[in-house]
């Protein structure tokens, strides 16, 4: 591969590095464009304003929370946008206090609509007689047993308000008036109880009235309306809902020995998430002086940073109970993914020994890969089962297909990724089922205290010629459930260097060997940014060298500085390049001089783009196309165990151009990333063909014939 002409790396600075976290706002802007796009069926659009919420909370647990400790620390920016941590603090509100004005614009404008059809949310001060009767009787049989009043007074200190849990600020005085005092009282929602309950269940139960269909009231609503039962003798002066989001984010990066074990670190852990700092106060825009203000002293908040008015319901993630309601005509037709008849159980060796499987889900089924593993734990002829989990959701039929291998006496070996954030108690559970099986379980690498985010499986079989390896290598997780939702790349090879690497691979994963290296697979930490960097050179040195220069990657995330870097210089060069990106890119296309020959565009549509695919037009056959696990930033390139594998078969690489041509041709869900920061959504012009890049996918996995 040709060394590229050393030159200085372009600086990097305010004007040509995008801020993370407000690219992050900006990435949610476009999801929340899909719940205000009349062309999506009605209830997925509330799927979407569901998902903008739950997108929030995870922001604010996470990365706000890290501003926060920032801030708190003193800590100067060391990031190349210079954005001083407090700034940005007060920056964030700023644009999400917009981006949820929008969100329940929307929201409104979605509920009238979903009211034509028939569906309707409301409040229980708009019920009839009858209705309110019935709606006070559920409450006394199926809330008011779970309610918990605690008063705060001289004697009850402010309790605990836990992370994202709803709760209700009431004011009391005595019934009689014979006191002027009032009286604080803080409720919890119950999480156990459903947050939109169906009026219709509770007319057929308490009235025999089947009358009712589609009318939902806020759980918070219902409470509210019968809070003189829960406080005899005691008359409500007012009472306002509040929800506190705290810092969830967990170190991992501290020595296990400090309590025992990674199993014992993970459930202290989860533990200490439930009493982090408060990021976040949300509140009604009505809510008095007298309850805001007693919120902001116990909790100890700034009422300029911290707390958010919001116009309606607070935490509107609970919204995805409504999309699910029984309504096919306002959802998006079934699809159902395609299956290739040949990968059945019996078969799925001998298909790959015939060559390389690469699958496209969820347009390709992901029952082959389901398969694969339940196949190797039947054969008689396998001898032994590896791989690694990070996220397998909770009826896993990977993990029971490698528990039914235990029981057929074949040696198992997984490495459970316990540090997935918010899977870990889920994960956990999984690895003390895998031990009482006997299954080999690891939780991490010697001297590397990172997370394993890689996606590998390994079968060894015995044949006639010999044993053979065969292994499954993907972008996404082994999880049956996300792999419905989310786009995502698989291959199946027995390749005999690929399977050497990965054997490697995980006897570095098990074992020691840190001075492991790979002919074929780049691994992070040790080996994946210096052969991108490498590729990248390569490319850039075939430009100079006056050769028609291209590279095309899809991913999550852009943010690692020195590949940023890079793409510049490559753009500065003549290279031609495509960055698709879903999330956030703190890289700037279209900059004068800088990167006018960068295109970058964002895939939002029914299913989440998670596949990384790299592309570079210049590299030896066998180093020209690369997937993976990993996204272009500092965590996934330098601090996690990520896989990018390269796909080896012709026919597979012509498969991707497709792939990736479908995406750079798309002019209904693409969006363009502006030298400003801002996106344009992509129209297509009066004589362009219309290209869905997704709906293409559901006709033909491998997308339009088209060259990138």
């Amino acid at each position: 591969m040709s060394a590229a002409v050393e030159t200085p790396l372009p600086d990097l600075s305010s004007v040509n590095y995008v801020n993370r976290e407000l690219a992050w706002i900006e990435f949610n802007q476009r999801v929340l464009a899909m719940a205000q796009d009349e062309s999506v069926p009605l209830l997925e659009r509330v799927k979407f304003l569901a998902i903008v919420s739950n997108n929030l909370d995870e922001f604010y647990m996470v990365r706000v929370a890290s501003v926060h400790d920032k801030m708190k620390a003193g800590l100067p920016t060391n990031r190349p946008d210079g954005i001083h941590p407090t700034q940005l603090i007060f920056d964030i509100r700023s644009r999400v206090v917009d981006l949820v004005k929008i969100q329940r614009a929307t929201m409104r404008g979605v509920f009238a609509q979903l009211a034509e059809h028939g569906i309707r949310v409301t409040e229980t001060s708009k019920l009839d007689a009858l209705q309110r009767e019935a709606t006070r009787r559920y409450f006394s049989d199926e809330i008011f047993p779970v309610l918990t009043p605690l008063a705060v007074d001289h004697a009850r200190p402010f309790p605990f308000i836990s992370n994202l849990s709803l709760n209700l600020a009431v004011w009391l005085k005595r019934g009689n008036g014979s006191h002027r005092q009032t009286e604080f009282v803080r409720l919890k929602v119950p999480e156990a109880l459903p947050r939109m309950v169906d009026l219709g269940k509770i007319m057929r139960r308490y009235a025999n009235d089947t009358s009712v269909r589609d009318v939902f009231l806020w759980l918070e609503d219902i409470i509210a309306d019968n809070l003189d039962a829960l406080f005899p003798g005691m008359r409500v002066v007012e009472q306002y809902p509040f929800r506190v989001t705290r810092d969830a984010d967990v170190d991992y990066e501290q020595e296990e020995d400090a309590v025992g074990s990674m199993s014992a670190l993970i459930e202290e852990s989860l533990r200490e998430r439930r009493f982090g700092s408060v990021v976040r106060l949300s509140v009604p825009d009505n809510i008095s002086d007298r309850t805001l203000n007693q919120l902001i002293y116990q909790l100890g908040v700034s009422p300029e940073r911290d707390v958010y008015m919001i116009d309606g319901a607070l935490g509107a993630s609970s919204l995805f109970d409504l999309s699910s309601i029984d309504h096919p005509e306002l959802k998006y037709p079934p699809y159902f993914p395609r299956l290739t008849d040949s990968l059945t159980e019996k078969d799925i060796f001998p298909e790959v020994r015939k060559g390389d499987i690469l699958l496209h889900h969820p347009y390709d089924s992901f029952r082959p890969v389901e398969t694969f593993f339940r196949a190797a734990a039947r054969d008689p002829d396998v001898l032994a089962i590896k791989a690694t989990l990070y996220r397998v959701g909770k009826n896993s039929p990977i993990v029971e297909a490698l528990l039914e291998a235990r029981d057929n006496d074949k040696q198992v070996a997984v490495l459970v990724e316990l540090k997935a954030r918010f899977d870990e108690e889920n994960n956990l559970e999984w690895a003390r089922q895998l031990e009482r099986k006997g299954v080999h379980v690891t939780y991490g690498v010697e001297e590397l205290p990172v997370k394993t985010h890689a996606k590998v499986a390994l079968v060894v079989r015995r044949e006639a010629d010999g044993v053979r390896r065969y292994i499954h290598l993907g972008t996404g997780n082994y999880n049956a459930g996300t792999a419905r939702m989310y786009s995502d790349l698989g291959m199946l090879t027995c390749n005999s260097e690929l399977a050497d690497d990965v054997s490697r691979l995980f006897n570095r994963l098990t074992g020691y060997a840190p001075a492991t290296t790979y002919k074929r697979l780049l691994v992070a930490p040790e080996h994946l940014h210096g052969g991108l960097i490498a590729l990248i050179d390569n490319e850039i040195a075939a430009a100079r060298a006056g050769k028609a220069a291209r590279m095309i990657f899809k991913m999550n995330q852009i943010e690692e500085d020195m590949i940023i870097q890079k793409l510049y210089q490559a753009s500065q060069a003549g290279v031609r390049i495509d960055l698709i990106v879903r999330g956030f890119s703190c890289l700037v296309p279209g900059l004068p001089g800088m990167s006018e020959n960068i295109r970058l565009t964002s895939h939002i549509g029914r299913y989440l783009e998670h596949s990384r695919i790299f592309y570079f037009h210049n590299a030896p056959a066998d180093k020209r196309f690369y997937l993976g696990s990993a996204d272009l930033m500092r965590r996934n390139l330098l601090n996690r165990v990520e896989v990018v594998f390269p796909v080896l078969d012709s026919k597979l690489q012509k498969r991707l151009l497709r792939i990736l041509a479908t995406y750079l041709n798309d002019n209904q869900r693409a969006w363009e990333m502006q030298p400003d920061g801002s996106y344009q959504r992509i129209e297509p012009g009066p004589d362009d063909p219309i290209v869905d890049c997704q709906a293409a996918f559901m006709q033909d996995s491998a997308g339009i014939d088209a060259i990138p």
